[in-house]
């Protein structure tokens, strides 16, 4: 729990770089941070990064990728968001808010009106009050051996005002970020 003395985390910004020693930095060196590794996927690197510090240590950090989709036969764009991450000792403090709010800031500077992202179960409440959506539907995703339904929930959320998810069959026509 912080308290008056603890240090105030830096603003979020972009970051120039984000390596495995920047993730190592946030989650330690872990062989899953993210815990997705028994879902089997080939996973694309994230093309843009925001990040929070405390101090001179990074503590949090969301990267997107623009990414190629079909939805109900129809191609398009989404920004994807993955890597969202949170150092444990410093979690509870609106971090992964902040990040978040930072990284759709830079998300809608991207083009797509769209963000689409991939989680675990329990976090689907957690990015629900942050104003995603959960499709209710399987989502297919490229992968070395050809497209796969995607094990884990798929999240939408607009990125402009009155833009409105497609209704149809999903298809990233990527692998997933």
């Amino acid at each position: 729990m912080a308290d008056h003395l603890s240090p105030v985390p830096s603003p979020a910004v972009r970051l120039t770089r984000y390596t495995r020693t920047e993730q190592q930095e946030i989650l330690g060196d872990g062989e899953d941070p993210f815990g997705v590794a028994r879902a089997g996927l080939t996973w694309l690197p994230k093309e843009d990064h925001v990040g929070i510090r405390l101090g001179s240590r990074l503590v949090a950090h969301a990267g997107l990728v623009r990414l190629p989709v079909s939805v109900g036969g129809a191609r398009g764009e989404v920004v994807g968001v993955g890597g969202v991450a949170v150092a444990p000792d410093v979690r509870g403090r609106g971090l992964a808010r902040a990040v978040f709010a930072a990284a759709l800031d830079q998300a809608r500077t991207l083009g797509p009106e769209h963000a689409l992202l991939f989680c675990r179960e329990p976090l689907v409440l957690f990015y629900g009050r942050l104003g995603w959506r959960a499709l209710d539907q399987d989502v297919r995703v490229e992968q070395h051996e050809g497209p796969v339904v995607m094990p884990l929930r798929t999240m939408v959320t607009p990125l402009h005002d009155g833009a409105v998810w497609p209704t149809g069959a999903v298809r990233l026509l990527s692998f997933p970020m």
